[in-house]
């Protein structure tokens, strides 16, 4: 299948694209997919919580989908990936794997190898190649401007948890969403020790598996640019761009991430 590149406004229902696709035979009849369903496994970044998915779950249960969305540990990217392959190895058949923010690095480290993982989602995320850390990949186009946003609280081991500033949460993280929500976020946000943001990967499932890329254009924490590079590199099938989306894309616009969710589990078969 060839990449399809979509752009769409912040809440409107009309989806402009632009394709390239191999020609479909006149003659073939579309084929009914009889196959189970996928599980939609959800995995959250820093500065969130599982919660920050629940306008997609609820999309996705609609349509029939089970969905786990994984309380990411947020301690270490290694520790983490071994957390998350623990919780894919208690699901049974085929899954879809959708990540947030720093949620996708370790997605991108868990799903490799894994058999079971059909489809890679990368929301707003990090698809790091091998060796590339979450910190150097935000760095890698100008654009953020977390770091004069961040509260540092010293661990006594060296590492330190980071947390945005209250006052500092919606413009930073989520500018498209109802000021009373955003200030919700800010206070349940889950902080983030500061050396699973430098740790670089060890593995890089996008080069095996499927993916689809959504990239809000008003990100904050990692530039649109640095995402579209890594939707680029990893020859994703679909990449659907949200003009005006803030990095909370998956709160402000959940239609939308559970119509790229629903894409990549349709490809399942």
């Amino acid at each position: 299948m060839g990449k399809i590149k979509r752009f769409v406004a912040m809440g409107a229902a009309a989806v402009f694209a632009t394709a390239v696709l191999l020609p479909l035979a006149a003659s073939a009849a579309p084929m009914e997919n009889k196959a189970p369903k996928p599980t939609v496994v959800l995995v959250h970044g820093a500065f969130a919580e599982s919660s920050s998915w629940n306008g997609v779950i609820a999309r996705l249960q609609r349509r029939g989908y089970q969905v786990v969305a994984v309380a990411n540990p947020l301690r270490s990217l290694h520790g983490d990936a071994d957390y998350l392959r623990n919780v894919l190895a208690g699901i049974e058949g085929p899954v879809v794997l959708a990540g947030h923010s720093y949620g996708g690095q370790v997605a991108t480290e868990a799903a490799a190898g894994n058999a079971q993982v059909k489809a890679l989602v990368y929301v707003a995320s990090f698809a790091p190649e091998i060796g590339e850390s979450a910190l150097e990949l935000s760095n890698k186009f100008p654009g953020s401007t977390l770091g004069p946003t961040l509260n540092s609280i010293p661990l006594g081991d060296g590492s330190n948890d980071l947390s945005i500033k209250p006052d500092k949460f919606r413009a930073q993280f989520a500018a498209d969403v109802d000021k009373d929500e955003a200030a919700l976020m800010a206070a349940t946000q889950r902080p983030i020790r500061d050396v699973a943001l430098s740790e670089g990967a060890h593995k890089a499932a996008w080069k095996q598996i499927p993916s689809w890329f959504l990239i809000p254009a008003a990100d904050k924490n990692i530039p649109a640019a640095a995402q579209h590079f890594m939707a680029d590199r990893a020859e994703a099938r679909d990449v659907v761009e949200v003009r005006g989306g803030s990095h909370a894309i998956a709160v402000s616009e959940p239609g939308v991430v559970a119509d790229v969710i629903l894409d990549a589990a349709k490809s399942v078969r």
